[in-house]
Formats: structure tokens, C-alpha cells, sequence
């Protein structure tokens, strides 16, 4: 399964509890809470759970542990593909036995990190070395390190666009509508591709909050608000332009047969333009590009066609994060691991990613969006865990296909309504769980 996980698949924490997680429930002593000082004296045979199948599967997990050995001689890493990685993961926590190192599923409520994490650290001082420290921050000490981040935006075919006659990144959602008509009148390529059908896509939509009002406090701002998807809002923005999308028979003809796998290949030969994805995808859209014999340099990103004072803005958001897990018997050396892959391994830069490490550089697959001033906005996620209550509580999911999946059966008449009604009813929903959270 070589997707983006977290942030753009279930990527972004629900605040779900595990039910009967008896076996997790009371944390061991001892925490992971610095790199070892003494590389010869880290010891252990250790775990590490991915949802990263396909580089388990075709090797390269297999020489970043060897990059790895070289300077930790005395641990040996073993790797654990999980294709379900949420629902098997979900399932193993509740025992001990969820690997020495793994990445924090959804599922797990940020309040409860303790119970099943080793503390990795102060988050402030963690805060000075590494981006998206908040994310899983509880009461100032850090659970997790991101193992990479992702700026959002639109995978596209840049030779399909110039077809069209389109060469400048649309800077309203109007514009964006318009261009998608060109695409539809003089090429043979679907203009958007919804990846309806597998439905994870779906969700990266909502890794645009902060891109329209260009305020890294956007996501936060939900605990606040009865009406997040009120005129003008984020949300808002965001959903017509899907539905706007949609409506106007701008995506393929029937999402219920899209496939992902299949929409790489199909992107990088001209026959889908666009799709709404976090910059991870650029990386696997040109491998595609390759496979088929296609330019890879034809694939292009781009930002959310919406400016403020003249100047796109673009979510910097965390992908899934690495923890140790409180049980394990080898925290030194899974600590080890996870400073060393963050740090050292060349893992985000060789994916396309950004870097968790403030120090490095942004990544070359983002060069467009440096050479035009794309302003990068790190979302915060302080808020994290009351916005994902109110979320849970009103029943919509944020960070889950299912509504958007909604709003797509919406727009092409498969089911009945209209968007300023459903727009209501999300905003009566969330005002509602607001109240059942806050009493």
C-alpha cells in the first residue's frame, strides 16, 4: 500500500478511546527520553510496526536498517508491514505486544499517549529541534516524533493543463472551476479524480484548513466556533469547491469505480489532470510517470486556489508519529531507531517529504512552491484532542471519508438535498456536540 498514511488516509488523530485495552492499560516504568549517548552500548532486538508495506516489501526498510547498524552494531531491526495498519494496530493494543517502535494510530485519544507510550522528552526542548511537536504533546511532554511532514495542495499533470491552454495556477476557487471546464472541453483527460471508491483520498481535503485563511491556528479555532462551516470559512471554501467540482461533471463520470492504485498511472498518462493530495504523493505520481514511459518532470503541485495579500498559503501538517511503546523492553535502542530515521536516514528527502528536522532543507518536489512564494503554514494541533471530542460527539468525522463521501453522492444526484442545507446541518450537528462536550 504505497500511500500517505496519517495525513491524508486517516492522517490526523480522531479521538477515539480503545475499548477494553486492558492489556495496555497500566504503563511500564522508564522512559525513551534521549538519544543514547553510547551507540556501543544500545542492545536489543527490536520491532518496528509500518504501515509502509511496499518498502518492506521491495527492500529499502531492509537498508535503512543496515544505514542503521553501522552505527548501532548491537540492535537488529525487524520491520512488520500492516496493510489495515489502523485496524490491526487497533487490535494488538489491547495487549502489550504492539512492536518497540510504531506509528501512533488515529484511534488512540491524544490524552491517553501515557498509558500506552514512553515519554520521549520535554516537548518545549523538542519543540527548538523538530517541527509538529504539538501534535502529541500531553501536559508538555512529548509522545511522538513525526516521521515526516506533508504540504497540501493538488497532484497534476502539468502537459494536461497546457493542453488546456492553462499555464498559471488558478488563484481563486472560480478560476479553478473555469480551468477544470478547459481541460474537460479540449483534452481527453478527466479533469479532477475524486478516488470516490477507495475513500481515504477523500480526507485530504481537510488538510486544507489553514491553507484558505492562511492562520496556522485554523484547526484549533473549531473548538471555538458553532458554525465551522459557516460563509467565508474554511470548511466552507474547501467543501464547495469539491462539490462545485463534482456538480459540474469536472471529475470522472462514476466515482464508485475509482481506483488509487490505478490513478497514478492513469495521472501520469494525461488521463486524469488533478487530484487533492498531500505533497507525499508527488514522489509516487513520478515513479508512475517512469513506469509509463512518461516524463516525470510532467508531474506538478499545486496550491489551494484561494490568496491572501496576493500570496498562496500552504498547510505544513504532520504525518503519522513515531512513539515507543511503554512495554518495551528495548527503549534505549527504539528511541535509537527513531532519532536515527528522523535524523540521519535521508528517509523524508529520499520520499519527497518534508523533514521533521527544522534544520533540513524543504524538499526538491517543493521547489514550485518556493519559486512563487507559497507560504508555508504549520498547522498546530493544541487543540487537538477537543476539537476530535466535538468531532466524535457530532458524529461527522473530520479526518474520515464518510461525510465527504456524502458531499460527493450530493453534488452528483445520488442522494437527495442540497449543499446549503447540508452545510446547516453540519454547522447544527457541531454547535450541538459542542454543548454534550462542554457541560
Amino acid at each position: 500500500m504505497a500511500r500517505k498514511s496519517m495525513a491524508t488516509a486517516v492522517f490526523a488523530a480522531a479521538s477515539l478511546t480503545l475499548a477494553g485495552c486492558s492489556g495496555a492499560g497500566a504503563p511500564s516504568s522508564g522512559e525513551a527520553a534521549s538519544a543514547p549517548a553510547d551507540a556501543a552500548g544500545v542492545s536489543g532486538d527490536i520491532t518496528v510496526l509500518t504501515q509502509r508495506t511496499d518498502l518492506v516489501h521491495n527492500g529499502a526498510m531492509k537498508k535503512y536498517a543496515a544505514e542503521f547498524a553501522k552505527v548501532y552494531p548491537k540492535v537488529k531491526v525487524k520491520f512488520e508491514g500492516i496493510t489495515d495498519y489502523e485496524g490491526e494496530v487497533k487490535i494488538r493494543m489491547n495487549t502489550e505486544h504492539y512492536g518497540d517502535v510504531l506509528m501512533i494510530p488515529a484511534a488512540i485519544a491524544k490524552d491517553d499517549y501515557p498509558k500506552f507510550f514512553a515519554p520521549l522528552g520535554d516537548t518545549a526542548q523538542l519543540s527548538s529541534k523538530y517541527r509538529f511537536m504539538d501534535k502529541t504533546d500531553v501536559k508538555g511532554t512529548a509522545y511522538g516524533i513525526a516521521g515526516f511532514g506533508t504540504a497540501n495542495g493538488f497532484v497534476y499533470n502539468k502537459a494536461v493543463w497546457k493542453r488546456a491552454g492553462v499555464t498559471d495556477w488558478p488563484t481563486t476557487p472560480a478560476q479553478f472551476l473555469d480551468d477544470l471546464r478547459k481541460i474537460r472541453e479540449k483534452t481527453d483527460a478527466d479533469p479532477y479524480y475524486t478516488n470516490f471508491k477507495d475513500s481515504w483520498p477523500l480526507t485530504a481535503w481537510t488538510n486544507s484548513l489553514g491553507s484558505v485563511s492562511c492562520d496556522p491556528q485554523s484547526s484549533n479555532k473549531l473548538a471555538a466556533t458553532d458554525a465551522p462551516w459557516s460563509k467565508g470559512s474554511d470548511l466552507n471554501v474547501i467543501d464547495t469547491l469539491l462539490y462545485d467540482t463534482v456538480q459540474q461533471k469536472l471529475s470522472e463520470k462514476d466515482p464508485t469505480t475509482t481506483n488509487w492504485e490505478n490513478s497514478k498511472g492513469l495521472l501520469a498518462r494525461g488521463k486524469i489532470a488533478s487530484m487533492q493530495l498531500g505533497s507525499w504523493a508527488i514522489t509516487q505520481m513520478q515513479d508512475a510517470a517512469r513506469q509509463a514511459g512518461k516524463n516525470p518532470d510532467d508531474i506538478g503541485f499545486m496550491p489551494f486556489p484561494v490568496q491572501k495579500n496576493g500570496k498562496f498559503c500552504a498547510t505544513l501538517l504532520s504525518d503519522y508519529q513515531q512513539a515507543v511503546n511503554t512495554h518495551s523492553e528495548h527503549k534505549a535502542a527504539a528511541r535509537a531507531w527513531i532519532d536515527w530515521f528522523t535524523e540521519k536516514s535521508g528517509y523524508a528527502e529520499k520520499e519527497g517529504a518534508v523533514s521533521a528536522l527544522k534544520s533540513a532543507p524543504m524538499p526538491s518536489t517543493l521547489k514550485a512552491y518556493a519559486d512563487n512564494d507559497v507560504q508555508f503554514v504549520e498547522r498546530s494541533e493544541s487543540g487537538t484532542a477537543a476539537v476530535n471530542a466535538i468531532d466524535d460527539a457530532a458524529e461527522i468525522g473530520l479526518n474520515k471519508p464518510d461525510y465527504r463521501q456524502k458531499l460527493v453522492d450530493l453534488a452528483r444526484g445520488a442522494q437527495k438535498g442540497n449543499l446549503p442545507d447540508f452545510f446547516t446541518d453540519l454547522d447544527k450537528r457541531w454547535a450541538q456536540a459542542r454543548k454534550t462536550v462542554s457541560s
